[in-house]
């Protein structure tokens, strides 16, 4: 089925609702927010040059890193846009140390939202691909009453929807609710998010891998011995291509279309990994695993670990189903050398 061109993203969210009997409109609504906090931001990034908004703020986040202008801009319009909806109970960002409650005097509702507001910021002033990254729950806690700690802390099997934005040479609205994964390319000339890529199905068996290779010495060695397989031609029809972006949405989203295996891994210096098991993590392997692919820390299907913290780090194997079963057999075989 080709995408029409004429479907936005606001049409295509209410079709989906009609599959569904039951539904209240509410996921449907807040799906919408989003999508306009998303052409916001876009706008912003693409002039981040001419205006006054690149560059340190002189503070630091929770994780030591300083924190850029462009960063706090995006968190700033999540909320602007999401907070005022009546949809969610509590939210959480991973420019937040806690949990963000819903202004006194607001609607409280039933969802929980988890998000990394511009995933890759780093690249910023290089003008490299960036992202928006968000998560999406049912709360847990008694509805009318304020959000909780414990809200935020579910497993990513119980996530009810997950999206991502790509801000590059355009911007790609990806989002899923389980029931297929569904891209939307921004047209700036109407302003609108129009259908481009219908039902994402990932590669079973993709050609590329994705890893910073800086940090090899620090591997285990399984992993390098998987690393050094797919570059091996006497062991596949011919290497795997090396493709990092050190923008884990971006490099996701590539690999989501074309196939190939991401991996941020535990190593010597990250004992824990490296990236956010409820603002990164969990949501793309929601939209991983409903495209096909497959979500692992190397042993755990990612969406199955029981988060202990907001900002709790983990491994991660994410991509095509082969790839990812094919490095999780190299760490089971090498890790004990």
């Amino acid at each position: 089925m080709q995408p029409n061109r004429f479907m936005t993203i606001e049409r295509h969210i209410l079709e989906g609702e009609k599959k569904h009997p039951h539904a209240t409109g509410e996921l449907s609504n807040l799906l919408r927010d989003f999508a306009m906090a998303a052409k916001i931001i876009s706008l912003e990034v693409n002039k981040a040059g001419l205006v006054d908004i690149l560059g340190f703020t002189g503070e630091r986040n929770i994780h030591g890193e300083e924190v850029k202008k462009l960063d706090i801009f995006a968190h700033d319009m999540m909320l602007a846009a999401l907070q005022h909806g009546g949809h969610f109970a509590v939210m959480a960002s991973e420019e937040e140390e806690n949990i963000i409650h819903i202004p006194k005097g607001m609607s409280i509702g039933k969802y929980v939202l988890l998000f990394d507001p511009l995933d890759g910021s780093s690249n910023i002033d290089a003008n490299v691909s960036i992202g928006t990254i968000f998560s999406i729950y049912r709360r847990v806690s008694p509805e009318g009453t304020p959000g909780t700690l414990e809200d935020c802390l579910q497993k990513g099997v119980n996530q009810v929807a997950a999206g991502y934005v790509v801000y590059g040479s355009s911007t790609i609205f990806v989002y899923s609710t389980g029931f297929g994964v569904y891209g939307f390319t921004l047209d700036p000339s109407v302003g609108e998010f129009l259908f481009s890529n219908d039902d994402i199905k990932i590669p079973r068996k993709g050609n590329i891998y994705s890893i910073n290779e800086g940090n090899y010495k620090y591997w285990h060695p399984g992993l390098k011995r998987y690393i050094k397989h797919l570059q091996d031609v006497d062991n596949l029809d011919k290497p795997y291509k090396s493709r990092y972006i050190g923008s884990m949405v971006a490099d996701i989203h590539r690999n989501l279309l074309y196939g190939g295996i991401y991996i941020y891994p535990e190593d010597h210096i990250h004992k824990t990994g490296k990236l956010r098991l409820m603002y990164e993590c969990n949501p793309m392997a929601f939209i991983v695993e409903a495209a096909g692919g497959r979500a692992t820390d190397g042993k755990i299907r990612i969406m199955e670990i029981q988060p202990k913290a907001l900002h709790q780090r983990v491994p991660i194997y994410i991509g095509s189903e082969d790839d990812v079963l094919l490095a999780e057999k190299f760490l089971r075989e090498y890790n004990n050398l």
